[in-house]
This record gives C-alpha cells, structure tokens and sequence, in this order.
C-alpha cells in the first residue's frame, strides 16, 4: 500500500505534534502536587499520579514515532512511485 503525499505529511505532522505536546504536559505533571507523596515537588516518593501518566505519555510518544515514521516512509515512497 502507498499513502497518498497529504496523508503522509498529515502522520508525520502527528508524529511531530505528539513530540511537541506530550513533553509539555509531561513537565506539567511533574510539578504538580498530587504527583509527590509529600506534596511538594521531588519530596516524599511518587505517586500513582505520576505512574500513570508517565507511562500514557511514554504510550503517546511511542505511538507518535511510530506514525510519524510511517508518514516519512509513505513521503519517501510517494515520491520514488512518480510517475514520469
């Protein structure tokens, strides 16, 4: 199967838009509060809160790449078939 050029550029811009989002909130977890047993940033040990949404934020990277990788194989492809 070979992706048309639109949605190529379409899932490399997902892959691209996971890696410019996801590292922001991940950032935004880890300061927050309910994420440290202690209530302060770094004190006391991590809660579940943080378990939790570090791995959907691992999940979403790693699915990311992956549709991003497709949409960079899918560019490079679509460009090889051209017809002449």
């Amino acid at each position: 199967m070979v992706l048309s050029r639109g949605w190529s550029l379409f899932l490399v811009g997902v892959g691209v838009w996971s890696w410019v989002i996801w590292p922001r909130f991940g950032l935004a977890i880890w300061n927050d509060p309910r994420s440290w047993a202690g209530g302060t940033v770094g004190a006391g040990a991590p809660t579940g809160f943080l378990w939790i949404h570090a791995l959907l934020i691992a999940a979403s990277l790693a699915i990311g790449t992956v549709v991003g990788a497709l949409g960079a194989r899918g560019w490079r492809a679509g460009r090889q078939a051209k017809p002449r």
